[in-house]
């Protein structure tokens, strides 16, 4: 669907600011409610990217490179696959544009009105918009959702000199070639799923971290399995590392400097050091709108802002940084403006939301960690049960490539109610999401116990855990 040039309503029940899923999927359920709904996007789609074709292009190689031949598969090609980055780009753009348009016609289906241009806040009642040409009108209307998401962060030259010759978890979808070398800085999710990825797909990879293992957030058996795993495959990682500065030109060689003194080689430097809310020039704070020290907007449980008739979600809001998340709560907001009495008190609970990591091997994880469910509960009250395997497909590949399967499971009190479920492994993407329902439902160890195993997989282990 083209978007609008100009206004097509006097007013509208709500603007929504940020065609991302949030967004989108909250226009659309407001508007299958019979709202008048505004959709305001300042870049040429609607929608994202996705990783995760990178993902299985890797997990490809990696069965073709290390698997196939356990299994006996011969022939050109198997141990040594040939991944092809410069015909694989424009397949993986093609795909993602063809997402976009869907989410185009979806908007267009349910008769949300389409605006591409910057958002302004004039008031709590009106939003400007500044078209690509230049031109601005004004939006008359009720509520206002903000839903502009975040993007990733990167320091600035001031900070580190030459940090600009590096790109961003977004320019890693532009590199129109593989590059042989990398560097990765940063240990969160982001960092971690594009290191597996290049690495995966061939390329030389090297990790700076301040610390000592990955994903320092999630539970710390993830991290240390998965620091471990990656070292093993042949990722090279700098602990307790700083960036100093970098040196070189853009798109060629560049030499990263650590603030130990020590130097290394890259073709491309890509920052994952975090992530921060897209609030800037909105007029948020010019109207009351409180933001806090990160950036993010401050809401309540219903994602309202403080000043009647602003609301705000998904990442621009600061809490579960996670598509699914963002589209939920943007359903169950629109679901309570409008969706009337049976949705009044609607709001998404954001307790227990299942996570996955698209690593090498994939991650799983709901509830509290370890640390968490110890301060919360205290050391007496929380029982641990852990399981560490090979999961029976590695049965057949050389032992230096059979990954790892780590499960936890953490209980509380004395009925032992399944407080968190941590797992890195074959399929952990896949086995989490019933879990996750597990663990929101209220699970205890005894439940697990009383569920039948499904054998020969992974997930029983979960269910028989002793």
């Amino acid at each position: 669907m083209p978007p609008v040039s100009k206004p097509g309503l006097d007013h509208y029940d709500v603007v929504f600011i940020g065609g991302g899923s949030g967004g989108v999927a909250g226009s659309r359920r407001a508007a299958s409610y019979g709202a008048k709904v505004a959709l305001i996007e300042s870049t040429h789609r609607l929608g994202g990217t996705c990783v995760n074709i990178m993902w299985h292009a890797a997990d490809i190689a990696d069965k073709i490179r290390h698997h196939a031949p356990g299994y006996q598969f011969k022939g050109p090609g198997i141990g040594a696959p040939q991944f092809n980055w410069a015909t694989f780009k424009p397949q993986r753009d093609a795909y993602i544009k063809r997402l976009n348009s869907i989410y185009d016609s979806n908007v267009a289906k349910e008769g949300v009105e389409y605006h591409h241009g910057f958002a302004r806040l004039v008031s709590p009642s009106s939003v400007e918009v500044t078209r690509p040409d230049g031109t601005k009108y004004t939006l008359a209307t009720d509520k206002i959702v903000v839903a502009t998401g975040g993007r990733p962060t990167v320091p600035s030259e001031e900070e580190i000199p030459g940090a600009s010759l590096g790109i961003d978890s977004d320019g890693f979808f532009d590199l129109e070639d593989q590059p042989k070398r990398v560097a990765v800085v940063g240990a969160g999710y982001i960092a971690v799923e594009l290191a597996g990825v290049l690495h995966t797909l061939g390329s030389e990879v090297t990790m700076v971290i301040r610390g000592e293992t990955v994903l320092r957030s999630f539970d710390p058996t993830l991290g240390e399995a998965l620091t471990s795993w990656m070292k093993h495959t042949g990722i090279n990682f700098h602990h307790g590392a700083h960036v100093a500065r970098v040196e070189g030109e853009k798109g060629g060689p560049l030499t990263v400097h650590l603030k130990s003194g020590e130097k290394f080689e890259v073709d491309t430097l890509i920052w994952a050091i975090g992530r921060h809310a897209n609030t800037e020039g909105l007029g948020l704070e010019q109207l009351g709108v409180k933001l806090d020290k990160k950036g993010d907007v401050i809401v309540d449980e219903y994602q309202e802002s403080g000043v009647p008739g602003i609301l705000a979600l998904g990442d621009v809001a600061g809490k579960a940084l996670l598509t699914p998340v963002a589209i939920a709560a943007a359903r169950r907001l629109s679901n309570r403006l409008y969706g009337g009495e049976k949705y009044k008190s609607e709001k998404l609970n954001y307790d227990n939301i299942p996570t996955v990591v698209f690593s090498h091997p994939t991650i799983g994880t709901v509830g509290l960690t370890e640390p968490e469910a110890r301060k919360k509960h205290g050391d007496a009250n929380v029982k641990i049960y852990t399981s560490s395997f090979r999961a029976l497909y590695f049965s057949m590949v050389p032992e230096e490539h059979k990954e790892p399967s780590v499960y936890k499971l953490i209980c509380a009190g004395p009925e032992e109610r399944v407080v968190g479920i941590h797992i890195l492994g074959l399929g952990s993407d896949e086995i989490m999401q019933g879990f996750g329902v597990a663990v929101k439902m209220g699970a205890t160890k005894a439940d697990l116990d009383d569920t039948v195993a499904i054998h020969p997989t992974s997930g029983e282990e979960l269910v028989t855990m002793r």
